[in-house]
């Protein structure tokens, strides 16, 4: 059995005072009934369920605006609770029970109904969706089941949301196929990945077509009804009931109810109704493989790929991708009155279902999926970046770490009977390339190009090599250690992933053709055993703002972290606590400088000190650490002139951020006509017609007019 190891500082856990239990701090829960669990589960032991509880609790303070409701499934055992008012006005309280519009989480049950025509030989992954839908009007090319599936089909998603998110007529298949059905196509088929709602219309509709029956119908009779979802159905005014949640939008930190929308415009690509209790029966269906063959599951789990070999994390019906080396298989949600998330890691048999009534609450629902799994199957690690001040390493991490997380994902998702991961292939040539590519000389001589190397090596078009040399490196662990030995990877990090590799390898004499190169090994040697000292297990539980003495704690963190090249970022923590409206401007500044001084390669810390910068009117200083921000390896990436431009549209300081963009690109036309706008309405007519001039500079000539009758050249 593997143990747990600590490098940490001695006395650093009793100078911290710390770890404030998230089990101790909530309330008892009664034990939940088990009308309000999914069928064939039991109740979590109540010590789990209390610490669960807390976790949900801990993310929304100052964030729940409406209703939540909440359901985790692990194995056989189950948990599920309510948050908030699924009726604001009414106080009439969230429970398992209420039901939520699913919005694009409907995607999931449309591609299961498909693939369910498929194994009937009724339908074919390769139709071309005019056989079935001939209303949809014919395109430059065939447009096929299996591209519609996974997004490859280049159907256009909502064009304009004002008006598409206003529909209150209740529609027929054929008059929510009419909306999108003369519109060109955004793409040509199977060359990239363009997400659609109104492409999963055009599955629905082939579900009627192919099995005679409304789609409704068919959801209930062989999707609802088999999965045990009792209360699940196409969301209609009409069929609701008192359970079914009142839909709000935030507005000015308060809530409004949402305009009134009819699901019937989308009916297939978000039109479904459920509670939490019936995702999880859903989520626990779809990994049993309950309503379709193993074989159809694997493939509605495995990411497709474009025609040039780059894959999409999106399957038929799902998002896939790998996170901190869980194989992640899930759907988001979103669209007035709703928000919503599925997520199952099959590989480990967890599912969590979210749904809101608030609308645009997507981030904060991933927090609390990420917080949940931090307990199911990390051991109650809070998760958190790498932090690296050299930009080289900065890059040889990201590197490292899509070695591990795309290696262990894909490892234990394929043992569990779920993947179909790339052979192995050479595997020498593979770890030489791997080495090549992560070599210091590649990195420190391009890291912007060698990140763009790096981002891409997992793709089919690069030999799928980050996922072939850790899929390797995983075998070889769980071979020497034990397959347990990898359930510690996801909160002791990438780097410790790799010194045991290199264990394992010196234990069973490995070639060292599989060892990487001397250099590799030297930078993993060089950064694992700071890294160690500075994600003890001591500290990866901690909540700062839970701590009894902010500063010692920060004093202590800040030793853990010296001499450390990468080590873990918890900026976001500390400035989410500068940036609290009751946080003392003085205090504020002081937390802010002591991100900056830890984490001098982060640019969200870069850039909340120079925001503050800004609000203070020291545009000079604020302009220096947006520069530093911009040297970074993706800097260019987070600082273009679009993301500076939509960044502008919600600062408190807008016109300051638009006059630093000018500075930082001086060639982006859209940045001086934003400016010249606001100089304007500032009163600042100078300043504004500068800005104009500066666009006409930079706006090209019309081409002159050709002579009528003249031949071009």
């Amino acid at each position: 059995m593997r143990q747990v190891r600590s490098g940490f500082l001695p006395g650093v856990l009793v100078v911290l005072g710390i770890v404030l239990s998230t089990a101790s701090a909530a309330k008892p829960q009664a034990r939940t009934p088990a009308a309000q669990l999914p069928p064939g589960t039991q109740a979590f032991p109540p010590e789990v369920a209390r610490v669960l509880e807390a976790r949900v609790r801990e993310q929304l303070e100052g964030r729940l605006l409406g209703g939540l409701s909440v359901g985790v499934a692990r194995g056989d055992q189950a948990w599920t609770a309510g948050f908030g008012f699924r009726n604001v006005e009414q106080r009439l309280r969230a429970t398992p029970r209420t039901t939520y519009r699913m919005a694009s989480v409907s995607k999931c049950f449309t591609a299961m109904a498909a693939l369910q025509l498929v194994e009937a030989g009724t339908v074919s992954l390769d139709d071309d969706i005019r056989t079935w839908v001939s209303d949809f009007s014919p395109k430059p090319w065939t447009v096929t089941v299996r591209q519609l599936l996974g997004h490859l089909g280049g159907v256009s998603h909502y064009k304009d949301p004002s008006k598409e998110n206003h529909v209150t007529k209740r529609m027929s298949t054929a008059e929510a196929i009419a909306i999108f059905k003369d519109w060109p196509l955004v793409v040509e088929p199977g060359t990239e990945y363009s997400y659609t709602s109104y492409g999963y219309n055009l599955l629905g509709a082939m579900v009627e077509k192919a099995s005679g029956k409304s789609f409704g119908k068919y959801l209930q009779q062989q999707i609802f009804a088999p999965a045990g979802m009792k209360h699940s159905a196409l969301d209609d005014f009409r069929t609701r009931d008192g359970w079914h949640a009142v839909g709000y939008r935030p507005v000015n930190g308060g809530v409004a109810r949402s305009h009134k929308l009819d699901l019937s415009s989308r009916f297939a690509g978000g039109g479904a109704r459920a509670s939490v209790v019936d995702l999880l029966a859903f989520g626990r269906a779809v990994m049993a493989s309950t309503l379709v063959k193993p074989e159809t599951t694997r493939m509605m789990q495995v990411a497709m790929q474009t025609r040039d070999g780059r894959l999409t994390d999106y399957g038929m019906g799902f998002a896939t991708y790998p996170v901190r080396g869980h194989y992640v298989v899930a759907h988001a949600g979103g669209q007035p009155e709703t928000s919503t998330y599925l997520v199952m890691i099959p590989a480990e048999q967890v599912v969590i279902a979210l749904a809101m009534n608030v609308e645009d609450q997507g981030n904060l629902l991933k927090d609390i999926y990420g917080s949940l799994l931090e307990v199911l199957l990390e051991g109650g690690t809070r998760r958190r970046l790498a932090h690296a001040t050299d930009p080289v390493d900065e890059v040889l991490y990201e590197g490292l770490y899509r070695i591990f997380t795309y290696g262990r994902s894909w490892y234990t998702f394929d043992k569990a009977g779920f993947g179909t991961p790339p052979e192995p292939g050479d595997l020498v040539g593979a770890f030489a390339e791997a080495s090549k590519l992560l070599s210091r000389e590649a990195l420190s001589a391009d890291p912007r190009a060698s990140l763009k190397q790096v981002k891409q090596a997992h793709h089919p078009l690069a030999g799928s090599l980050f996922i072939r040399v850790g899929m390797q490196m995983a075998e070889r662990i769980a071979s020497t250690f034990g397959p347990e030995a990898l359930a510690a990877y996801p909160a002791e990090g990438a780097l410790v992933f790799f010194e045991d590799y290199l264990r394992a390898c010196e234990r069973e004499k490995c070639p060292e053709t599989l060892m990487f190169s001397p250099g590799v090994r030297a930078d993993i040697a060089r950064l694992v055993g700071p890294w160690k000292r500075a994600n003890a297990p001591e500290l990866r539980t901690v909540l700062l703002r839970s701590v009894p003495e902010l500063d010692v704690a920060l004093g202590a963190l800040e030793r853990a972290f010296q001499d450390a090249p990468v080590h873990p970022d918890w900026s976001e923590e500390v400035i989410t606590l500068a940036q609290k409206p009751k946080t003392p401007a003085d205090r504020a500044v002081r937390l802010l400088d002591w991100v900056v001084k830890n984490h001098p390669g982060s640019i969200p810390s870069l850039l909340a000190r120079a925001d503050a910068f800004l609000v203070a009117g020291d545009a000079q200083a604020a302009e220096l650490l947006y520069r530093r921000a911009l040297e970074r390896p993706t800097g260019p990436d987070v600082l273009s002139p679009e993301k500076l431009l939509a960044k502008a549209k919600h600062h408190p300081v807008r016109i300051e951020v638009l006059r630093l963009a000018t500075k930082l690109h001086p060639g982006a036309v859209p940045l001086w006509q934003a400016l010249s706008v606001r100089e304007q309405e500032a009163g600042n007519a100078e300043a504004a017609q500068a800005a104009l001039a500066r666009v006409k500079e930079l706006t090209p000539p019309p081409p002159p007019p050709t002579a009528q009758g003249a031949q071009a050249p």
